[in-house]
């Protein structure tokens, strides 16, 4: 008996000394673990910057912070999620700030400042933009509040999408010539993003709306002539917003996501493409010089999006290209030092300036733009992995 009680008691201390060293090795390199407490901090950082640097837009008698594709929404999508599997009951500060903010912005529609006023393109490329934003974050928020029914803000949010809805089901969207947010082919992104944003309001999905009608109409008719980027998200929305992917194109994406895995069972971003920023005809290229080497690596936003989706339409953790994709995420949530900064994150790179090496549009606060997408999805997809 006292042989076997010390056994118990030796395995007991060497769970608890392999239990320390997983929360002291927050890029789970050697353990397969990722540190929650490290990605929650890089996500709430990242957001108090945006908070200072980012454009200020008046709004009433204050000022708001716009929201961006790159930061704004993947934190809108990710905190309250990793929030709830900390057992944290209330939001923290940053995301209860961009609700606040954006509750401000839906409250003075028509009266407030939109995002670019330069003429009338961007002045409706700014308010179909923000229409989509709006409703992500706030329809996540409700979400993460286990909300029933859609908020005040949620439905003025709802009703002010429907109303600037184009004909064809999706919205005017912010074109300067930037991947993958800022493109004549981002349009279609932006109606993924509503897809998602509408898909977590109760009741907004059914067959008595016409603006989801439309909304499922556009998505499904423009789908095949879409990168797998703009693909990807829409396999994503479709596990909101039923009926718009058929069984084939599920399939037919699937076979894509193997044929560009990676062979460290990752994928790239800018393997997601082809990318036009907005030309015509070639060559396709960006106004700024990328880092082909640096893109050409897997990245946290292509597989913490494809491996998301994935778990989202029904996958299964244990599937192998899956898996794989979970084993590189736990594995690459690394250590980031930046000027005075010292974050634990996922990284992924921008696709128009070669930002990480200094230069024009390589300071340090638009250094981790993509890092910001890259840590809140992965974020979402390994939280989702554990969930199945």
């Amino acid at each position: 008996m006292r042989r076997a009680t010390v056994a118990v008691l030796l395995l007991a201390v060497v769970a608890g000394v392999r239990m320390l060293a997983a929360d002291q090795n927050p890029s789970g390199a050697d353990s397969g673990a990722w540190n929650r407490g490290a990605a929650a901090k890089y996500l709430d950082d990242r957001m108090d910057l945006w908070f200072i640097n980012a454009k200020k837009l008046r709004t009433g008698d204050e000022k708001t912070t716009c929201v961006s594709c790159h930061s704004s929404i993947p934190y809108a999508l990710a905190r309250p999620a990793l929030r709830l599997a900390m057992h944290a009951s209330a939001p923290a500060a940053q995301e209860a700030r961009l609700v606040e903010e954006t509750t401000r912005r839906v409250d003075s529609y028509g009266a407030h400042e939109v995002l670019y006023e330069m003429n009338d393109v961007k002045k409706s490329e700014s308010r179909g933009t923000e229409a989509v934003l709006n409703i992500v974050v706030l329809a996540s928020a409700d979400a993460g509040a286990g909300r029933k029914e859609p908020g005040a803000a949620t439905r003025k949010a709802l009703a002010r999408l429907w109303e600037i809805q184009r004909p064809d089901g999706a919205w005017d969207w912010l074109n300067f010539k930037l991947e993958p947010y800022e493109t004549v082919d981002a349009v279609y992104h932006g109606a993924t993003l509503a897809a998602i944003g509408v898909g977590m309001v109760p009741g907004a999905t059914d067959s008595s709306s016409a603006g989801a009608g439309r909304l499922r109409t556009y998505l499904r008719d423009n789908f095949a002539a879409q990168n797998l980027y703009n693909r990807t998200f829409t396999l994503l929305a479709s596990s909101g917003l039923p009926d718009v992917l058929s069984r084939s194109q599920r399939d037919a994406l699937r076979a894509e996501f193997a044929q560009r895995q990676q062979a460290d069972g990752g994928w790239s971003l800018q393997a997601m493409g082809p990318w036009r920023w907005s030309a015509t005809e070639p060559p396709f290229k960006p106004q700024g010089t990328p880092d082909p080497a640096v893109l050409a690596q897997s990245d946290g936003f292509a597989t913490g999006l494809i491996v998301y989706a994935l778990l989202r339409n029904g996958q299964h953790a244990d599937d192998a290209m899956v898996s794989a994709g979970l084993r590189w995420l736990k594995t690459h949530q690394q250590d980031i030092h930046v000027d005075d900064h010292a974050w634990t994150a996922w990284r992924a790179y921008s696709l128009n300036a070669d930002r990480e090496h200094g230069g024009p549009g390589g300071d340090t606060w638009r250094r981790l733009f993509m890092s910001d997408a890259a840590t809140a999805f992965s974020v979402l997809a390994l939280l989702e992995g554990e969930s199945k």
